[in-house]
């Protein structure tokens, strides 16, 4: 996350958010834990975190957070799995569970994926701490929240009765396959993808063949090209 030197703003008198921390790499949690997550100067108070969607639906339902920083890419099924898993704590009308995606990627069809499953809001990893505080009390209000570019996607997506593009060589994929396909091309080895997604490595080798075999590549070297090509990693 961009401008780490730069302190969160310290909120309004009483303002105050519980948070739940949703993002595979333990390194990036610490992180924005410790930069916003000092509750007597920015009224965040992180209560929960987790590095998958099984664990990530625990927490956040023993913990009922106001708000969620969720990654889009985790492993077992997504960011868009967590927020189907979570759609009742989502519709309370008392006691709302609201979602903000905070992910490296800013590929259209990510953002629109986890708009349409229910989030409020995208915001990209080059987010200073002062701006995600904000976007975070933004959120909790009930406010949209993205990135500047990011709204231009959703506005796109909505305002067209149309269906956005389909990238027919993606949507030969299994949701699986498009796991193993962005960790490949991140540049995991095969028993780090294996540990990521709790499958055996046999299974992991299994996807990317078939992952090569349905996009008629040759080698990793060459999904990595592709994937980067449309924006996955």
């Amino acid at each position: 996350m961009a401008g780490e030197e730069q302190e969160a703003a310290v909120t309004g008198p009483g303002r105050h958010v519980r948070v739940v921390l949703v993002d595979d790499h333990r390194m990036f949690r610490t992180g924005v834990q410790a930069e916003i997550g000092q509750t007597d100067r920015t009224g965040v108070e992180v209560v929960g975190e987790a590095p998958d969607v099984d664990q990530a639906v625990s927490v956040i339902t023993s913990t009922r957070p106001e708000v969620v920083l969720l990654d889009v890419h985790l492993p077992g099924g997504g960011g868009v799995e967590v927020l189907r898993r979570c759609s009742a704590l989502m519709a309370d009308t008392e006691r709302p569970v609201r979602f903000l995606a905070l992910s490296v990627s800013d590929a259209a069809e990510d953002v629109i994926g986890v708009i349409r499953g229910g989030a409020r809001g995208y915001v990209t990893k080059t987010i200073t701490g002062t701006d995600l505080v904000d976007s975070i009390f933004r959120v909790q209000d009930g406010d949209a929240v993205f990135s500047p570019r990011l709204a231009g996607f959703v506005l796109d997506a909505f305002a067209s009765t149309d269906a956005p593009p389909i990238d027919e060589d993606l949507d030969r994929l299994t949701q699986r396959e498009r796991e193993v396909l962005r960790l490949i091309a991140r540049g995991y080895a095969y028993k780090e993808i294996a540990k990521q997604l709790y499958i055996s490595v046999k299974t992991v080798e299994s996807h990317v063949s078939a992952v090569l075999r349905k996009l008629q590549l040759s080698n990793r070297h060459e999904l990595t090209r592709w994937a980067t090509a449309r924006r996955l990693v």
